[in-house]
């Protein structure tokens, strides 16, 4: 069995819909998912506002966010949906990188209940 690839959203009505859908929130970010169009993939978008800091945190942020989904999401998501994961002020960049993955999990257990 094949893990179901990562593809980046990029279009703004795609995250706009998933601020209209579930959502978790953690220390360090806050997920959003929602029901896809497309049946086969696991899309996932990453956002981090000017509250987060310069560009130059924003896109540490980022980075951090975008790995945590490649280690945990491509495992642990579910084909069909969408994940929108938001950074946060100072704790996105500052918290230590394996309590980053363990959020990504509890959030994704709780949405996806069993």
């Amino acid at each position: 069995m094949s893990l179901p690839s990562l593809t980046i959203l990029t279009k703004r009505a795609d995250f706009l819909a998933a601020a209209r859908a579930r959502r978790v929130s953690r220390p360090a970010f806050t997920l959003q998912m929602r029901k896809s169009d497309v049946p086969d993939e696991i899309r996932v978008g990453f956002t981090c506002s000017k509250k987060v800091g310069n560009a130059v945190a924003r896109n540490r942020a980022k980075r951090r966010l975008r790995e945590i989904a490649r280690l945990v999401l491509a495992k642990q998501g579910q084909a069909g949906f969408d994940y929108v994961l938001i950074g946060r002020r100072e704790t996105t960049a500052a918290r230590p990188f394996d309590q980053l993955c363990h959020d990504l999990e509890t959030a994704l257990a709780e949405l996806h209940p069993a």
